[in-house]
């Protein structure tokens, strides 16, 4: 380190030593004012900032309202509720900038003004006081006269008392110039490279953030293109229209238009007919209000075999007539006024006035076609209520079953802190944590989430525990992890080694340092001896067998075969046997006709916009694969080759030691196991998530997960990069085996993750053939329902809708099931494991 002013010079108190003296003592004048300045400065822009980010908040409020006010338009309301959840953590990161900026320069700077430059100015004025007595000895002791001894030898002693002292304290004035000097470097370009960092931190965080966020803006684009070539054609049509009805308009009488009133039982809105009357009040004295006469006039509509009226849309309706099959319709000629017609019941009657004669014969019309059809549909009603009451029991939308299963207000972020570890960052240990990683199943802060995120989501998947919606299987797999499971697999080693946990309010690079040696290099990841890792496979596959010689975690299998008998006999069973099995859907026959009979009719519409997309509606087909008997190869009745043989009980369970120890067989048989910590410890210890086991038909992990019947096991492994479409030897993905084992869940888990309908085994079935073969009403109504809606959504074209509505409605139904009642879907046949 260079000095600034010698300590040799010093003790000559030489000119240039002043000099050096009076140049620093100026600069450091200046640095203080300019360190004021700057502190100043900082302290008007963070204020700035807060009132920005006050601001800021405001206005994502209002876009969140925007958002509210647009619910009925599905691309608006989302798009907002996205943007609005992007500017909101931009705030956030805002905020951490700022106070990144006041701990760094504000409060250091002014740590450094306070202690540091006060030091030197108290240094200062000791320097300044002994040097004004030094100059007093010499003064005097030039003074003294050579012939007073007494005077010579005082004006000695105080100048000797006098240097001694002035070369003590001017060395520690020159000690106190160096070190400031030297700590002015430090401290200016520590804080100054603190906060340049938390700007690094700020825009990597928010270009992470924005990076998500670009394929859905990608993706507004490309429709807001779209929406205003539709919205230019529609303005064409509706100038076109306009023009249309005013011209007509002006050649028709306006009475004569409004005979355009027609009963219509089919109505969509369930309203039969509707309009205007007048009606006579219905006091003792039965007359018309003749001082305001529009307090007369009521909307008068019929709707479920009922006559109602109201006076403003918002009011609710007034029945006249409860039950029109009680009353009856008649003219009113004996009256003063024109176009009345009198509804009489059985204990009143209700007197009304038409507009023209025209529009008195169409209600007259209306009201007796509607008692008609109130007793056509007596009967009609009677049997369908009978045959809900025997069907419906297991149907999505049973009286006793909610279609949506909610938390009753126990949320997300409640369920996961609620698991041992959970309540504090898994990395940091930052209490009260709103992020999660959950390909890791753990909880993370603010800032360690964005360190997560620069990781890559091949490392770590990052999702808000409040911000974001959380599936029922992906909340369980948080459930069954948490923060204290991963971390006795992450950090084994960390006490061995001596590293040191990051704590709250550590610099964020060692965080991520921290972070990176952790999950990316995994380096205090315990590595098992040999024998351990053959002892933990050995274990995990033994487990596995026993609980595959145990049919508790599986649906019930097929009945034995029966007899042959006779063609017609066995028509018969089969078309009984298929009718049972309808019946224990989890939908009735009416849900299933009006579903496929919906999607026909959606698919049909969006048909008429793509001439060229070649699309053929199969709900008709769907219906007549669930409608027909199984064929000869269904479990029925199982014949030839493909008769399966008996199963083995617990006893005649045969152990075959694996061959391979290495962490991919674990992998492997945690999976089929059900054992989340061990699935987690085989993939730190450098597992293949996709390893395939070529002693046993080349499956995977995911396929044994399949078998071992478990939702979270697949949603974990699907998590962390599974492939859902990987084929066994038999040529049958993961959606062919939980098809073949009737696991429902496991099917809808797989469908809403991209796995291919059109597959095909070595045999050429596709998992929907399977199903149609074990006559499991619920998987073939999931596959057809999800095919249908490809279709549907391919007939929209690049620009249209991820999915239709009511096909996520169900699907969201089922994960619900799947989660939270998985009795409920697992009520049906399969095929014998023998098969697989």
């Amino acid at each position: 380190m260079k000095m600034t002013v010698d300590f040799e010079e010093c003790l000559k108190d030489s000119p240039r030593f002043r000099a050096a003296i009076e140049e620093v003592e100026g600069d450091v004048c200046e640095l203080e004012s300019k360190l004021d300045k700057l502190v100043k400065l900082c302290i008007g822009m963070i204020d700035a900032g807060k009132a920005y980010n006050t601001a800021n908040k405001q206005f994502v409020n209002g876009i969140r309202e925007l958002a509210q006010q647009s619910a009925k338009d599905v691309v608006i309301e989302s798009s907002l509720s996205k943007f609005a959840e992007s500017l909101q953590e931009m705030i956030n990161y805002h905020t951490i900038l700022f106070d990144q900026a006041q701990r760094s320069l504000k409060s250091q700077l002014q740590m450094f003004v306070k202690e540091d430059i006060r030091k030197f100015k108290d240094a200062k004025k000791q320097f300044d006081k002994v040097s004004e007595d030094k100059e007093g000895a010499l003064v005097k002791n030039a003074q003294a006269a050579r012939n007073k001894q007494h005077e010579v030898e005082e004006a000695t002693n105080i100048l000797t008392a006098t240097r001694k002292c002035f070369r003590h304290i001017a060395l520690d004035y020159v000690l106190q110039i160096n070190v400031l000097q030297s700590k002015r470097r430090s401290e200016i370009l520590k804080s100054m490279l603190s906060f340049m960092y938390a700007h690094l931190t700020f825009f990597h965080q928010g270009y992470d953030l924005f990076s998500e966020l670009h394929p859905l803006m990608k993706e507004l684009g490309g429709q807001l293109d779209q929406l205003v070539v539709d919205a230019a054609k529609e303005k064409r049509d509706m100038e076109q229209k306009h023009s249309t009805i005013q011209q007509k308009a002006a050649l028709q009488d306006f009475s004569n238009d409004d005979t355009k009133l027609e009963y219509n039982v089919d109505a969509d809105n369930g309203i039969a007919m509707e309009g205007y009357l007048f009606k006579r009040a219905s006091n003792a004295f039965k007359t018309w209000n003749r001082k305001k006469p529009s307090q007369n006039r009521r909307w008068f509509s019929i709707q479920n075999n009922q006559l109602v009226y109201q006076k403003k849309f918002k009011d609710n309706p007034t029945v006249v007539v409860e039950d029109l099959r009680l009353c009856t319709v008649k003219h009113c000629e004996d009256i003063e006024r024109r176009f009345c017609f009198e509804v009489v019941s059985p204990t009143k009657s209700c007197m009304m006035q038409a507009d023209s004669e025209k529009l008195r014969q169409a209600w007259i019309k209306a009201v007796q076609n509607s008692i008609a059809t109130a007793f056509r549909e007596k009967g009609e009603d009677a049997e369908k209520l009978d045959r809900k009451s025997s069907t419906s029991t297991g149907s999505l939308d049973s009286g006793s079953e909610p279609k949506e299963k909610s938390l009753k207000g126990e949320s997300a972020l409640q369920r996961v802190l609620a698991i041992p570890g959970n309540a504090v960052c898994c990395d940091c240990g930052l209490a009260d944590p709103r992020w999660a990683s959950i390909n890791l199943g753990i909880t993370l802060c603010i800032d360690c989430s964005g360190i997560h995120r620069s990781l890559g989501v091949h490392f770590s998947k990052v999702r808000s525990l409040t911000l974001d919606t959380w599936e029922p299987e992906l909340l369980k797999l948080m459930c069954e992890l948490g923060n204290s499971v991963i971390n006795r697999i992450y950090e084994a080693r960390r006490v061995e080694l001596g590293a040191r946990k990051p704590q709250p309010g550590d610099p964020r690079h060692e965080i991520e340092a921290y972070i990176r040696a952790k999950y990316v290099e995994k380096r205090f990841v315990r590595k098992p001896t040999a024998a351990e890792q053959r002892s933990k496979v050995i274990a995990l596959s033994k487990q596995e067998k026993r609980l595959s010689s145990s049919s508790e975690h599986l649906p019930p299998r097929a009945p034995p075969p029966t007899p042959k008998q006779h063609p017609s006999s066995n028509a018969s069973a089969a078309a009984t046997f298929n009718e049972d099995t309808r019946r224990e859907s989890l939908f009735c026959p009416d849900e299933l006709d009006s579903l496929f009979s919906y999607f026909d009719t959606s698919s049909k519409l969006r048909s008429k916009k793509s001439a060229d997309s070649g699309i053929q509606n199969s709900a008709d087909g769907s219906r007549e694969m669930l409608a027909s008997t199984p064929s000869t190869n269904s479990l029925s009745e199982p014949e030839g080759p493909e008769t399966p043989a008996p199963l083995a009980g617990p006893e005649l369970v045969v152990f075959a030691e694996p061959r391979d120890f290495s962490p991919g067989p674990q992998l492997y048989w945690a999976s089929s196991a059900r054992s989340l910590p061990d699935m987690a410890e085989a993939l730190a210890h450098g597992a293949e998530v996709n390893w395939v086991n070529t002693e046993d038909d080349n499956k995977t992990p995911l396929i044994q997960a399949v078998h071992g019947g478990s939702l979270v096991s697949c949603e974990f492994l699907l998590q962390n990069g599974a492939n859902v479409n990987h084929q066994d030897i038999r040529g049958r993905g993961p959606l062919h085996h939980a098809t073949i084992l009737g696991h429902t869940g496991q099917v809808c888990l797989f469908l809403k993750r991209g796995a291919s309908q059109n597959a095909v085994d070595v045999e050429d079935k596709s998992p929907l053939s399977i199903a149609v073969d074990a006559a499991n009403a619920d998987i073939v109504t999931l596959l057809r329902l999800a095919k249908m809606n490809d279709e549907m959504r391919e007939a929209e074209g690049p620009y249209g809708q991820t999915g239709d509505e009511t096909y996520q409605d169900i699907f969201r139904d089922f994960s619900q099931m799947a989660s939270n009642d998985p009795d409920k879907l697992n009520r049906f046949h399969q095929y014998d494991s023998q098969r697989l």
